[in-house]
């Protein structure tokens, strides 16, 4: 088929710049969802309903009236079925889309991280069950109902006495939030992730489900194997050092810093 450029020359001149604005628009939005159910079971649902779509355009193509009606029927209610299979991604997106950006004050937060490093080697080494919760941008206040207040200051000491295995909070989570241990002997969803390993416990799961619905981060000790955990995104990596532990969660909540670029430059160009 001949290309013609009178029309594509025509196409251009008639093209609005809020035509553009339309389409990159529209791009964003389509790269955003695509970011947000990158490696999750959404990605699949996604790609099933594709192939439904296009067998639909495949009946109507060659006349297949069965599979055609059957079709049809299924995608006219695809709305609300988007909207039941994907509710979790769509409450968290909205989530994502509401929270306004804010400054955590650094040097406060970065001690308590290491003040929860420590404490956690110790749970893991002498196999003490563990659930501390990092809130990030969305909030988890709709899952303090329940749990004791704390509003305290992070300490190692603390942290062991609240996951000592004789204390009645011991078995809930521990959410952090703005550098302060905020409450503790919290109650998390579970995950309904149908395709978590066998091994993993409700204390697993809980880290996990709280990081499917939320941007939060979740660390695990394993009361059984004393191993450390980390839950992110509805993901979780098993078994880490203290020492990676301390490198991701700096890279999560945004503390590890670089010197300037030109202090950077100064220092490398030093014999």
């Amino acid at each position: 088929m001949a290309v013609n450029h009178h029309q594509i020359l025509e196409f251009f001149k008639a093209l609005r710049i809020s035509d553009l604005l339309d389409i990159l628009i529209v791009s964003f939005i389509i790269y955003y969802i695509l970011l947000l159910i990158q490696g999750t079971r959404a990605l699949q649902i996604v790609a099933g309903l594709s192939i439904l779509v296009f067998l639909y355009f495949f009946s109507e193509i060659f006349q297949l009236l069965a599979l055609n009606w059957l079709l049809h029927t299924f995608l006219s209610s695809i709305l609300i079925l988007i909207i039941i299979l994907f509710q979790d991604d769509i409450r968290r997106a909205l989530a994502h889309i509401g929270t306004v950006p804010f400054t955590k004050i650094q040097a406060e937060y970065s001690y308590g991280l290491e003040e929860v490093v420590k404490a956690v080697s110790i749970m893991a080494e002498k196999k003490i069950g563990a659930l501390i919760v990092f809130e990030r941008e969305i909030s988890l206040k709709d899952y303090l109902e329940g749990s004791v207040p704390l509003d305290a200051k992070i300490s190692e000491e603390l942290l062991l006495s609240v996951f000592n295995p004789k204390s009645p909070l011991h078995d809930g989570a521990v959410i952090i939030s703005g550098g302060k241990l905020l409450a503790a002997g919290v109650v998390l969803p579970l995950s309904t992730n149908p395709d978590i390993a066998k091994d993993l416990g409700t204390r697993h799961r809980a880290g996990l489900g709280i990081t499917e619905i939320t941007d939060a981060v979740a660390v695990i000790v394993s009361e059984e194997r004393g191993q450390i955990s980390l839950a992110v995104g509805g993901k979780i990596n098993r078994d880490i050092t203290p020492a990676t532990l301390r490198k991701i969660l700096s890279q999560l909540l945004g503390f590890e810093t670089k010197s300037p670029w030109w202090k950077r430059i100064k220092r490398e160009a030093r014999p």
